[in-house]
Order: structure tokens, then C-alpha cells, then sequence
């Protein structure tokens, strides 16, 4: 059968009754018609037969796996190896299986339960699927640093310097809007966010701050946008009004009927923003390093992933510049750093730290890890911390009732002194700004 290039990752979209293709999205060369065929036809074959197939592995090192939503949509991704040649098998499937849950969770938000699952005219489905191409280019591309939300269905969050000012003003926006669900978007990340907006389910949250990012890098100051909710309201459709408040900051509301987009962004922006502008730009200094000042991380942490399990919120960054003592070996790149934190989240939820009390995890893939991780059956307790040792740096896990931390540091420092490291992290963040 004939794969994709090393490291390359493509799409495919069929009915789940017909196999009718609907779209293909990602790797620039496209597998064949017949490939595609093939691909739906083994798992009509299994299906046929009672059996399901979830996955398999080609001779080259790649990865197919299919997944059938509602009885009605197909996903089928292809994946060319591991990316970066980094992570093993395990950790691939992990990450694909994660994938085709957003693409479908992104096509139910964008259009609706009821328009996936009851297909009456497939050339109008082709067409309709089209609004959903940017959204899952954005989530199959998975290259924007700093956002790992895809991966861990826990919001990728911001520490502003300010944010009872921010929290009240969002609130009072909110409220003018006639809605409960607001939230602030700095740098893609949440900086503020109402309390019915986290209590939206995880994924949704996720979803939203995607598409937030999708439609902002669209160069539109204000917009009115039809979603729904996969979870919460998959077949009607709720108003998400997003404003432009500064170049890379931008607050959102769900809501009903009204207001109008107008009425909102001439009567309601300024008057609860523009006092804020200079809070607003506090918040935009942070950038990517999602901590604020207040924060100062030890020298010896090159990038950390920190989740607080109750709020299934995040926060992550990576270290611009550490000072390399003369003869160590070289430092990860910056893009590398990422690479490794989303390979080691997956390495140590995957068999050491209880993933299910983190993320909300579908009862396919459930069942599905209760066939794969019989590593995890060898213990007679909960692992509390991991660590691993590769050639290009150390990562430290660390689980507390509240919190994961997943932390890089370089060669240089002493296995010995990780825990010490991390314990040391963790306490500098939650002390600084309660996380």
C-alpha cells in the first residue's frame, strides 16, 4: 500500500454507510482513490464480521487509524511516522485517536449534530464541510507554540498581572450582553473567563478558544458566528460575538438572539474596555510565557506543562533563552522543547498518571486503553512521579491531588536533584498567582 512521506499526516472523510469520500485534508500529496478505497473497505470488511478496526501499522513505521461517529461519519487519519521521529507507537495512536475526536467535535460545532448524522444531499454536505477546512487545518497542522489544548482537553490558559480588573470587566461586558458565557483571549491563550464559561465541558472549551484564534487570524475586528455545542447543544445553534479589544487580545461572548453584533461593538466595547487598555496591554506583555512577572522559574527549567486538574486548566511555556555552561551539550530548540512536553504529557498519562481524572476521555477510547496499558496493571499503587532520560534533555512528571506538572531541564542537572526541581516549580507558581 502506498504511504505517506515521514512525518506527514492526511485526513479522509467518508459516510459511514456508503463510503461516499467527503474531503481529505493535510500532507500536500494525496493518497489514490484506490488506497482511500481500500482503507474503508477493510474496515467494512471487520465490521462485516464483527470485528472493529481501530488501527494497525504499516511496514514503514506509520499509523492508520479509523473511527466512526454517530453511524453516520467516518475518519480515517494516515500518518507517515512519528513526528520528528520522536515517540513511539503507543504515543501515536494516542495523539491520533485525540485528533479525530476534535475533527468531529470541530465539524459538530461549526454545523450541527443534526445536519452530520442526517445526510439527505451529500454534494450540499461537501460544500457546508468546507466552513470547517480552517478550523481542522488548524488542529491537524498542531504547530502553534504554547497551545496544547488539543491534546490535553485542559484550556490553555494565561496568568494576567491584573485579573480582578479583567474578571470584572469581563463579567460587567458579559452581563450587558444578556449572557453568562464571556471570555478573554490573549495570544490565543484564555486570560479571563466567566464562571458558566468553565463550566462548559473541557473539549467545548478547547473548541472555542480554536476557533476564537481561527477567526481572529481571519483580520476581522468584530464578527457574529453560529456554533454549537458537541456536548452541551449539538443541534441549536448559539450567537458567538468575538471583538477585537488590541492586536492580539480578544473578548467573547455566547448568547442568544441579542444583542446585534452592531449594537454590542458601538455601545458595549468601549465602554467597559477602554479604561483598560493599559491593563489590557499588561496582559498582552506576558505573551507566550503565560506567567506573569511575578513568577520567577529557577534557570535549570527549560519548559513546563502545568495542569490543574479541578479547573482543567493550563498553562505552559518555554524558556527563550538558559545559559549553557561551557561544554554541556546543545539545548533543544524552542520548537523541539514543544515537541518533547506534548511526547512526554502523552508517555506519562499513558502509563503512569491516571489520564481519566484529567481529560474527558470518549468510552471508545476508554475501552480501548483498557486493552493497551497492562503496564499500568503492574503497579500496586498510584505513581506520583516519573521521569525520563533522553540524549537531549531530562523531563521530571510530578501528581498531586490538584495538579500535573511535566517539566524539561537540561543534561546538566543531576538526576537526583529533578524532584527537587519540580516540587520547587510547582510551589513558585501556585504561591505566585493560586493557580
Amino acid at each position: 500500500m502506498m504511504m505517506l512521506q515521514h512525518g506527514s499526516t492526511q485526513l479522509l472523510c467518508l459516510t459511514a454507510s456508503s463510503g461516499v469520500p467527503l474531503f481529505t485534508r493535510g500532507a500536500s500529496k494525496q493518497l489514490p482513490f484506490s488506497v482511500i478505497g481500500s482503507l474503508n473497505g477493510v474496515h467494512m470488511f471487520g465490521a462485516g464480521h464483527g470485528v472493529v478496526l481501530s488501527s494497525c501499522e504499516t511496514e514503514g513505521g506509520g499509523k492508520v487509524v479509523w473511527r466512526v461517529f454517530q453511524d453516520s461519519m467516518m475518519l480515517i487519519v494516515v500518518s507517515g511516522g512519528g513526528q520528528d521521529g520522536a515517540g513511539d507507537s503507543k504515543e501515536d495512536e494516542v495523539r491520533l485517536q485525540r485528533l479525530l475526536e476534535n475533527v468531529w467535535s470541530c465539524m459538530v460545532l461549526v454545523l450541527g449534530q443534526d445536519e452530520l448524522t442526517n445526510v439527505r444531499n451529500v454534494e450540499r454536505l461537501k460544500r457546508d464541510l468546507r466552513s470547517c477546512f480552517s478550523l481542522i487545518d488548524q488542529l491537524l497542522e498542531d504547530r502553534q507554540e504554547g497551545i496544547l489544548g488539543n491534546l490535553t482537553h485542559c484550556a490553555d490558559s494565561l496568568l494576567p498581572p491584573n485579573p480582578t480588573l479583567l474578571q470584572e470587566a469581563l463579567d460587567g461586558f458579559t452581563q450587558a450582553a444578556d449572557s453568562e458565557f464571556g471570555c478573554l483571549i490573549v495570544h490565543g491563550r484564555i486570560a479571563a473567563a466567566t464562571e458558566k464559561w468553565w463550566r462548559l465541558a473541557p473539549p467545548e472549551v478547547v473548541l472555542l478558544s480554536a476557533l476564537i484564534r481561527s477567526l481572529s487570524a481571519s483580520g476581522s475586528a468584530s464578527c457574529d458566528y453560529p456554533v454549537f455545542l458537541p456536548q452541551g447543544s449539538p443541534t441549536v445553534a448559539h450567537r458567538l460575538l468575538r471583538f477585537q479589544l488590541l492586536p492580539g487580545a480578544d473578548v467573547c461572548v455566547l448568547c442568544g438572539p441579542t444583542p446585534s453584533l452592531h449594537s454590542a461593538e458601538s455601545g458595549m466595547v468601549g465602554r467597559f474596555w477602554t479604561p483598560l487598555v493599559e491593563t489590557l496591554r499588561d496582559c498582552l506583555a506576558v505573551g507566550e510565557h503565560s506567567l506573569p512577572r511575578s513568577v520567577s522559574l529557577r534557570p535549570d527549567v527549560l519548559a513546563l506543562l502545568l495542569i490543574n486538574r479541578e479547573t482543567r486548566r493550563s498553562v505552559s511555556c518555554v524558556r527563550t533563552s538558559t545559559n549553557r555552561p561551557l561544554g554541556d551539550p546543545p539545548l533543544p530548540s524552542k520548537a523541539r522543547c514543544w515537541e518533547i512536553l506534548k511526547l512526554f504529557y502523552i508517555f506519562s498519562t499513558t502509563r503512569y498518571f491516571n489520564q481519566e481524572e484529567t481529560l474527558c476521555v470518549s468510552p471508545e477510547e476508554r475501552a480501548q486503553r483498557a486493552n493497551t496499558d497492562d503496564f499500568v496493571l503492574g503497579f500496586s499503587h498510584q505513581p506520583l512521579q516519573c521521569y525520563l532520560v533522553t540524549e537531549e534533555c531530562k523531563s521530571y512528571g510530578l501528581q498531586t491531588p490538584q495538579h500535573q506538572l511535566f517539566l524539561l531541564a537540561p543534561l546538566s542537572v543531576p538526576t537526583f536533584a529533578l524532584r527537587t526541581v519540580a516540587t520547587q516549580t510547582l510551589s513558585d507558581i501556585v504561591g505566585a498567582t493560586g493557580f
